[in-house]
């Protein structure tokens, strides 16, 4: 697109185009060619060339270019009243977007103008060219043949223009053969979609019956956004942050519920209910493609692992490559690919064979069918800045909210009277209700509801004991309840578990989740092993002669995994420290190799060691190494007293014990000295938090405060962790044990009302919390003030952009009232209007500590601000108050023109984005001649004209305009 601008610009020849612009040449050999060729031609073409560059490349990377092309303007130019020929030359960029959805009408117009012939379709519809391509190509063609077809071409455009339909929106009949394929799809789309594919598909559960929404939100901030995202906004427009790009990725924990998502997606196109804009949707697992050892072409990757056409296959393909906005991929599981994203291996020809992660990669990054939209999903570990750079957006899947909790129990039991027993043993243990924000655990804990009811006090409290829960419900479940004993169902079953859990672990160490005959066998996995319910055949890859299978979901193979590496005693003495030490070897590009020495010797020998692989397993074996410390917690040692040897276990569980201290030293170790005049403060990385939930599974606190004896920091920032109210939990049960009060950085993450009620019990250690951006409700703030009054750290809080509203003041205003030592209270961007601004003006009036208050965002208007500024008037203490974006006027303006003549303290005033008019601000003009320590007013973006901004700022400098 950069030569096609310099093109029509004037500024290269045709001969210079067609000398960079080399057929089958590198693309960085052709980019040198160009900088070489524009270096020569002087500054003018230098100008341009960067301007082209910021036109045509993606905000983010275009904003380095900025200051360089400042000069120079790429204006498309008026149409000149030249010749058609130089006509396509001077509006070659628009001509090109115009034409690249209709190049077959235009081509029949150059036909039927007898300007073509059939002959001269072939160079511009080549399969390799993409739609761009194919409309520079008819142009250089249109160029080639004269004045006429150049005016015959522009002809074309113009009618269309004139007769009032985009050339981009042209109506298209597919072919007969495309729309028998589409009906032989969309039925096997279905067919796989209608029951749920999770967990086994469980008891046939139908996925209308059972689907439930989980939480979807952008991983960037977007202003065009109202509400929550709904299912067809992944795949439009909205929160699109590179335009160049097609692949959206869809980001979330373990069992957080993409794989349900994309199931749900499949569905409604399927039916016609959604996605309709889509012609053809191929729906692929990366699981099930790691299997394919055979080098593909896109052709056979769509129709070998999606659907078979019965006839016409290269017409079907043509129309895909033709159409490619018409096409929609989703990639379930790109975490679990072997090879992890690179896009160093570039392939741009559809019909070229490769092996299968390589198209994969060359689909995603849009080298291969550029156009067509990619759905794909992936674990937040497994997603690099290399992939991000080709993403169009992210979108976060953050699980239940606790509505729908409620909905999916709901779902689950046929009868109420039982769903409301669950829910309730839900309310009364919120650690197992913070649990149940992850659809698989919630699935779980709906699944043993007999469990859960019959436990009393020794109610789930970590994963592990609801992992531990489901194991022992499959396991009643297929034994006479005759020989049932609550105490004995491990020991019985204690071969199934090793064999399974072999299986498990060398799937782990292997990055293999779908099992052969043959894999099960070596295990020595038996058709009972099969029938407990624990393994699930994996329809799509087996056949008449062999069955394949795979674990329910994956974070139960790394339970298995976890359960084996405890129980057996044939695993190597340091898989533990080994599969500890990960984290820190992940950099190094060996975890893999390491972890893998684990196996028996035999094994070893077999093991292909594949460095690219290590940072797409990791997450997995994280999770196993979570499971193995809440197996060998003293809670659950006695669960094994009869499976193992109490020394092996006792063993086992100091090697844990020594791994997490070890871990937690050097992320403290890591932690930089202070700038001089600042706090000490640690940014906590994802690895400290998987630590932290290790240490909250053992539930021994001995462990907890040792590791908290050795933490010095004033501050401990953990923003963009992905922590949730599971991670809240954990967090909790070892802050708790800081020696010093701390503050605590939580912004950016998915805490909500549970996580809130969750981090309670270490509040006491806390002096600063800031949560901005974790959909946190009034409801959770009632909870959260009644616990931080009474603890006398406590001194400041941050809630900006959150969902609070006029009902959270009153517990604030209780708070200012109560606290004479309170500092700090931030609530932009939230639903606060003037009741709410009353309300804490009640506090205010009785609070001699305020330093900090900010109401930036709210909807307080003039009533507001006058009942804020007749509380803080004659405050003493309060140094910096924002009311931007608040619709303040100059009533407002007026009142608070109190506060800068009385008050002895305040510096700094933000008013910026209101609607004060000049008679506001001559009233705070007159106001800071009565205060000589102020510092500044902020005043940007309000009711004022240039001329008055500039008198105004004149006259007193601590006005900012």
């Amino acid at each position: 697109m950069v030569l096609d601008v310099l093109l029509a610009q004037g500024e290269l020849t045709w001969e210079d185009y067609q000398n960079v612009q080399v057929p089958g040449r590198a693309l960085y050999t052709n980019a040198r060619q160009l900088l070489d060729l524009v270096y020569a031609k002087g500054v003018d073409t230098c100008g341009i060339f960067f301007a082209a560059l910021k036109q045509v490349l993606p905000e983010v990377q275009g904003a380095g270019f900025s200051s360089l092309s400042s000069c120079s303007n790429v204006e498309e130019k008026e149409e000149t009243h030249g010749t058609s020929a130089q006509t396509l030359l001077t509006q070659r960029p628009s001509l090109i977007y115009k034409l690249q959805d209709c190049i077959d009408g235009a081509l029949k117009a150059l036909v039927q103008s007898g300007h073509f012939t059939s002959a001269d379709f072939d160079p511009v519809q080549l399969p390799i060219y993409t739609p761009t391509q194919q409309a520079r190509r008819l142009l250089d063609l249109v160029r080639s043949k004269g004045e006429s077809a150049a005016a015959a071409v522009l002809q074309y455009i113009h009618q269309k223009q004139e007769a009032g339909s985009s050339l981009n929106e042209e109506k298209l009949t597919p072919p007969k053969e495309v729309l028998k394929y589409q009906k032989k799809l969309s039925s096997s789309v279905c067919a796989q979609s209608c029951f749920l594919s999770t967990y086994g598909g469980t008891s046939h559960m139908s996925l209308d019956d059972i689907y439930t929404e989980g939480q979807l939100e952008l991983a960037h901030e977007c202003v065009d956004v109202q509400g929550p995202l709904g299912l067809e906004d992944i795949v439009g427009t909205v929160g699109t942050v590179n335009e160049e790009a097609d692949t959206v990725l869809v980001c979330g924990e373990a069992g957080s519920g993409k794989s349900t998502l994309l199931q749900r997606l499949h569905l409604l196109w399927a039916r016609g209910a959604a996605l309709q804009y889509y012609l053809l949707l191929f729906p692929f697992s990366c699981r099930r493609l790691n299997s394919e050892q055979r080098e593909l072409s896109v052709q056979e990757l769509l129709f070998q692992h999606c659907c078979w056409p019965d006839r016409e296959q290269e017409e079907i393909f043509q129309f895909i490559l033709d159409h490619p906005h018409l096409i929609l991929f989703t990639f379930d599981g790109l975490d679990e690919l072997k090879q992890s994203f690179s896009d160093e291996h570039r392939l741009c020809c559809p019909t070229q064979r490769a092996p299968v992660h390589i198209l994969l990669f060359n689909l995603i990054q849009g080298s291969l069918l550029k156009g067509v939209r990619k759905v794909v999903t992936s674990r937040p570990e497994a997603v690099g800045p290399v992939l991000k750079k080709h993403l169009c957006k992210e979108v976060l899947l953050k699980g239940f909210s606790p509505n729908g909790i409620d909905c999916f129990v709901r779902k689950h039991h046929s009868d109420p009277t039982v769903a409301v027993k669950v829910l309730e043993s839900l309310q009364a243990n919120t650690a197992l209700l913070g649990l149940c924000h992850s659809p698989v655990l919630c699935w779980i804990v709906s699944q043993c509801h007999k469990e859960l009811l019959g436990c009393g006090e020794g109610s789930p409290q970590t994963i592990t004991d609801v992992y531990l829960m489901i194991l022992q419900h499959f396991f009643q479940r297929q034994s006479p309840p005759k020989s049932t004993v609550r105490l004995g169902w491990q020991q019985g079953h204690l071969e199934t578990i090793l064999h399974l859990g072999q299986l498990a672990f060398e799937g782990i160490s292997t990055t293999c989740y779908i099992f052969s005959g043959a894999d099960l066998e070596k295990c020595d996995v038996t058709e009972k092993d099969i029938c407990m319910g624990f393994l699930t055949q994996s329809k799509d890859m087996s056949s008449s002669h062999s069955k394949c299978y795979e674990f329910l979901h994956v974070t139960m193979q790394c339970f298995f995994a976890a359960l084996y590496i405890v129980l057996s005693s044939h695993t190597d003495r340091y898989a533990i420290p080994k599969l500890f030490e990960l984290q820190e070897l992940r950099d190094t590009g060996v975890s893999s190799m390491c972890f893998r020495s684990c196996l028996p010797s035999t094994d070893q020998e077999e093991q292909i060691v594949d460095s690219e692989h290590a940072v797409a397993e990791t997450p997995n074996l994280q999770i196993t190494a979570t499971f193995v410390s809440g197996l060998l917690s003293q809670r659950h040692q006695s669960l094994w007293l009869h499976c193992c040897s109490t020394a092996m276990v006792e063993k086992k569980a100091r090697q844990v014990a020594r791994c997490l201290s070890k871990g937690m030293q050097k992320h403290f170790k890591s932690i930089p000295q202070p700038v001089q005049g600042e706090k000490k403060s640690m940014h906590a990385m994802p690895g400290f938090v998987w630590l932290i939930k290790c240490i909250y599974e053992m539930q021994e606190s001995r462990i907890a405060k040792e590791a908290m004896s050795k933490l010095q920091v004033d501050h401990l920032k953990l923003t963009y962790c992905n922590i949730g109210p599971v991670e809240c939990t954990a967090l909790a049960y070892v802050l708790q044990h800081l020696r010093n009060a701390v503050g605590i950085q939580l912004d950016n993450n998915s805490v909500g009302d549970v996580g809130v009620e969750q981090l309670l019990p270490c509040m006491h250690i806390c002096k600063s919390l800031y949560l901005r951006n974790n959909n946190i409700t009034d409801e959770g703030i009632h909870k959260l003030i009644a616990k931080v009054i009474q603890c006398d750290n406590f001194q400041k809080i941050a809630l900006f952009n959150n969902k609070l509203t006029d009902a959270c003041t009153q517990h604030f205003s209780h708070l200012l009232k109560t606290r004479q030592d309170f500092l700090s209270l931030r609530l932009g961007n939230n639903n606060i209007t003037e009741e709410g601004a009353k309300q804490l003006a009640e506090g205010l009036k009785s609070n001699h500590s305020l330093k900090h208050l900010g109401l930036w965002g709210n909807k307080i208007g003039d009533v507001g601000a006058e009942a804020l500024a007749s509380a803080l008037e004659n405050s003493d203490t309060l140094l910096w108050l924002s009311l931007v974006g608040n619709g303040v006027g100059s009533e407002g303006a007026y009142a608070l023109a109190n506060i800068i003549r009385n008050s002895t303290s305040l510096e700094e005033l933000w008013l910026t984005e209101n609607c004060i008019t000049r008679a506001g601000v001559e009233c705070l003009i007159e106001a800071l001649e009565h205060n000589t320590h102020m510092k500044s007013v902020w005043l940007r973006n309000n009711d004022l004209s240039l001329e008055e901004v500039k008198e105004m700022a004149q006259r007193e400098s601590r006005l900012t305009f």
